[in-house]
């Protein structure tokens, strides 16, 4: 069942900036990674869903309802995290989550205590002292408190720090457990990679691709840097590899004296079982990571 709908919108400001013919889906229960560079169309497609601005044309939808019309409807009953957040600056951070909470009509507080104990966020000071990082914890209590079934999050780890970020994801997995419908845009990889089931990229205003998380761990490259004890053992296991260089699919080769280079795609099995006839004095492991799998899509895939 698709919860979040996008389908062929446009809102064009000139000068190429904007967003062109985008168009995914967010299924019930599903974290979806929306990534691209800084400026490429990310935040405009979620100020679409949020109903903040309409686009000049194509439908955005969520639970069923148009997300410009029925606004107001859809804004009460998800929880929304912006990328740059309007503080009333002069409020302490308790009052403010207390002021959104009224403004959502939340009576019971006991999620919200949950969540500042959680992130370690002393709200009692006055938000215009406070630094990046305790304004983005204020941000997510203020999106997850209500404990809704649909959440929306732009950049949400935006100034925390590593052990924060780690603490945030542990969050999400928690959301997704409950069964949660979730897109979040990022520029973390490890942070989509930990948490999404699929990711949409987009670059320059365009959708160019929307995959599976699970298939792109799949297409990352792993590069084996082997030692042998003698060259020619080396030269051995280069000329097997060769030979079966048809059988074993995405596969280059390299070989320097006595160290050997593969680098494979897949699965290694057959790579292992050759080296355990020779004598290795070392082995190093060096595998691709998302955000490099990903940089093709930024810099090389057409619109």
């Amino acid at each position: 069942m698709k919860v979040i709908e996008i389908e062929n919108i446009s809102k064009d400001y000139g000068n190429h900036k904007g967003v062109f013919d985008v168009s995914f889906f967010v299924e019930k229960g599903e974290v979806l990674g929306f990534l691209g560079p800084n400026g490429a169309g990310k935040t405009t497609t979620i100020r679409q869903l949020m109903g903040f601005i309409k686009p000049d044309k194509g439908s955005v939808k969520i639970a069923g309802m148009d997300c410009f019309q029925q606004a107001s409807k859809i804004q009460s009953d998800l929880g929304y995290l912006p990328g740059e957040i309007a503080f009333m600056e002069d409020m302490k951070g308790d009052e403010f989550i207390h002021f959104i909470a009224k403004m959502k009509g939340m009576k019971d507080f006991l999620r919200a205590e949950e969540l500042m104990n959680f992130f370690e966020l002393d709200a009692k000071g006055k938000i215009k002292k406070m630094s990046k990082g305790m304004k983005q914890k204020i941000g997510i209590v203020c999106a997850f408190m209500q404990d809704s079934d649909i959440l929306i999050l732009d950049e949400p780890t935006s100034g925390l720090d590593p052990l924060m970020q780690n603490k945030f994801v542990e969050l999400i997995l928690s959301e997704k457990k409950k069964g949660k419908t979730i897109l979040m845009s990022s520029h973390i990889f490890e942070e989509i990679e930990k948490t999404c089931d699929r990711a949409a990229i987009i670059r320059d205003g365009c959708i160019v691709s929307v995959e599976r998380i699970e298939k792109l761990k799949q297409q990352k490259q792993k590069k084996l840097i082997m030692s042998f004890q003698k060259e020619e053992e080396a030269k051995a296991f280069e000329d097997s590899v060769l030979l079966k260089q048809k059988e074993i699919s995405k596969t280059r080769i390299h070989r320097e004296g006595s160290v050997v280079t593969v680098h494979v795609t897949g699965n290694m099995d057959e790579y292992i079982k050759k080296m355990s006839l020779y004598e290795i004095k070392d082995l190093e492991i060096h595998t691709q990571t998302l955000e490099e799998l990903f940089l093709h899509f930024y810099g090389g895939a057409g619109k």
